[in-house]
């Protein structure tokens, strides 16, 4: 009952406005498109996106402004003549339109060869629809088109368009029929600028990866059909200009090839008069939830005068753990981002303090270090970069799915939780998988590939395989505590007895790092071990610990975040575990040894042991030490492969 009293309503403004003399409409038309420009912000703000989009290197943003402007006017003058314009004797029709280049259509069925028109929604582009019959009358003509929500107007605005001889096909039913058409030798035209979303080829347009129909292409190829496009541009007052190019495709092209070819063409249309194109269809919209472009059945092609470097960046923030630890677990997620698309660019979100390990990752194209602690200065910051696309959170927290909103940023994806659901417009689904426990870097993973990330993202590279070359008394550092709390530390008397032992039967040096917490810990092992030490603790910046590390031949830790600082440069390690569990927050790479007994209590992931701390007094000194000393051998050309952690 609805949709017929729209119907009604549509109906007696339509037959309103065709009473109404041409230039009237077209005059009536500009002052609506002004008013709708005032009015409706939302569209107003996305004609403006578009349009920065297409020409922001060239022009100036007042000049971007006033041609939003102009487009609502004239969008609104060649709607309400289409209504007039529909109701209209194609030989009337004619008297307001001048068509140039018809020869390029008549060459082709007089010749006996088909025609895909590649149409585009330029200025009043359904005259094509009562103007084609009556120029190429002599040929079957016929367009696919989409089903109107509404099936009273649907049914209406079918037959006004097929009321001159064309015929029309539903795009759901198929293209049998439509091949069958052109094989008899007819044409059909196809509007072919319009996102095409997930069945569409993904090539430039603008510049910009979009979405993009390779219907007319496939018809092509096909039916063995000339590929001619044409374009409806506004000459004044009731007047337009309706213009036909030569035929574009050549023995050899691909379907991706005339795909690219077509929106160049599109786009050679748009520039001659952009105030007449479409902009407030979202033409390069961000597909959901695979923005990441590597799953798509058609994929992406660029055309060969362009290289990845040319397109316009997909601009991706990604808000990172606050600590060292989570923060190089989430590095394999980074990269499967980064590898998702040839136009990604990456934007880390992190403290200052973790900065300098986000330098080490040459898929990280930019950092914006959040210096102060402050929800104001975190967003100050992130609008002071160019605008994102997208923003991706691995912390589960409200405070950062706050930032991404609050800084304007269109798509915030991450994990439910926290009372941040509304705050997000992608929901990444938590994992249902059945099992052992999966490392913690999987659930990073877990996002980059609800995002389309390549299916082989769970490779797991460390970032540099670290060479050493044997100049004499070898290095190993060791870090004792543990910021997370005592729980998670061995006993300082046994690293020190371990580190003496190791340096009795090997020309060593040990090089003790931890925080300033850790002082008194460092301060007792340094005495025992004497000249075979030097003691960091506290001194180093974060540069510094990756300097130091990087000359080192193997970590003795337990679990930290320096521990994934060196699995990350490719440093063996020797890691103690005991209240927490390897298998989840293990270092990632080969080549390391994880030292942990099993008793009932653990994993407990507490800070600090309720009752006789028996999980690491159960870690021996003697196979610490064996652990140290079976790696040193190897570790003077180590390299790190791609492996998950287990416990030994």
């Amino acid at each position: 009952m609805l949709d017929f009293s729209i119907y009604l309503l549509y109906r007696v403004g339509t037959a309103l406005l065709a009473a109404l003399p041409l230039r009237a409409l077209f005059t009536l038309g500009n002052a609506s498109g002004f008013c709708a420009w005032i009015i409706l912000g939302k569209y107003r703000r996305l004609a403006l996106r578009n349009i920065s989009i297409a020409f922001e290197s060239e022009k100036s943003p007042r000049e971007l402004r006033r041609l939003v402007r102009r487009h609502f006017q004239r969008l609104g003058a060649n709607l309400l003549c289409s209504v007039k314009l529909s109701t209209m004797p194609p030989e009337k029709v004619l008297y307001h339109v001048k068509i140039d280049n018809l020869d390029a259509m008549h060459r082709e069925f007089r010749a006996g060869v088909p025609v895909v028109l590649v149409l585009s929604h330029l200025a009043n582009w359904e005259l094509f629809t009562s103007l084609m019959p009556k120029v190429v009358g002599y040929v079957r003509n016929a367009t696919v088109y989409q089903k109107l929500a509404n099936r009273f107007i649907d049914e209406h605005v079918r037959r006004m368009r097929s009321r001159h001889g064309l015929e029309l096909f539903n795009r759901k039913d198929g293209f049998q029929k439509v091949i069958e058409l052109l094989r008899a030798g007819g044409g059909v035209g196809i509007l072919s600028d319009q996102h095409a979303g997930d069945h569409g080829l993904w090539t430039p347009f603008f510049g910009r990866l979009a979405s993009t129909s390779p219907l007319p292409a496939l018809l092509t190829k096909r039916t063995r059909a000339a590929l001619i496009a044409a374009a409806v541009y506004t000459q004044g007052v009731g007047r337009w200009q309706m213009v036909f190019t030569p035929r574009f495709d050549t023995p050899g092209d691909t379907v991706e090839s005339l795909t690219a070819k077509s929106n160049e063409i599109i786009e050679q249309q748009i520039r001659r008069a952009p105030e007449d194109w479409f902009w407030v269809h979202n033409r390069w919209k961000t597909p959901q939830p695979n923005f990441l472009l590597t799953r798509y059945k058609r994929g992406v092609y660029l055309p060969p005068n362009v290289s990845p470097q040319d397109l316009p960046p997909f601009r991706i923030l990604i808000r990172t753990s606050n600590w060292l630890g989570d923060a190089a677990i989430s590095v394999p997620a980074i990269r499967a981002i980064k590898n998702g698309r040839l136009d990604a660019h990456i934007t880390v979100a992190a403290p200052s303090k973790i900065v300098a390990m986000w330098k080490l990752i040459p898929e990280v194209d930019t950092i914006v270090p959040l210096k102060d602690h402050s929800l104001l200065a975190v967003i100050g910051s992130i609008r002071c970069q160019p605008r994102f696309d997208v923003a991706v959170l691995f912390p589960n927290s409200l405070r950062v799915a706050l930032e991404a909103w609050l800084a304007g940023v269109p798509r915030r994806v991450g994990y439910r939780g926290h009372f941040r659901r509304w705050l997000l417009n992608q929901v990444v689904p938590k994992s249902r998988r059945l099992g052992p426990p999966e490392h913690q870097a999987f659930h990073y993973l877990h996002i980059a590939q609800n995002l389309g990330a390549p299916a082989d993202s769970r490779d797991l590279v460390p970032v540099n395989a670290v060479h050493h070359v044997d100049l004499g008394r070898a290095k190993i550092a060791l870090c004792p505590g543990a910021e997370y709390g005592p729980a998670k530390r061995w006993l300082p008397e046994r690293f020190a007895e371990t580190a003496k032992a190791v340096a009795a039967r090997s020309p060593v040096q040990w090089v003790l790092f931890g925080t300033t917490s850790d002082a008194v810990i460092g301060e007792q092992i340094s005495q025992a071990l004497g000249d075979s030490c030097v003691n960091r603790i506290g001194q180093t910046t974060l540069d510094q610990l990756i300097d130091e590390l990087r000359e080192c031949r193997l970590l003795l830790t337990n679990d930290t975040g320096t521990m994934h600082l060196a699995s990350l440069l490719g440093v063996p390690v020797v890691a103690i575990f005991g209240s927490t569990e390897p298998r989840l927050t293990g270092p990632l790479g080969s080549g390391h040894t994880i030292l942990r007994h099993q008793v009932e209590c653990s994993p407990c992931f507490l800070r600090q042991c309720p009752i006789d701390f028996r999980c690491m007094k159960a870690v021996s000194v003697e196979e610490v030490i064996d652990a140290v000393l079976s790696i040193l051998p190897r570790s003077t050309s180590s390299s790190g492969e791609s492996a998950f952690p287990s416990a030994k």
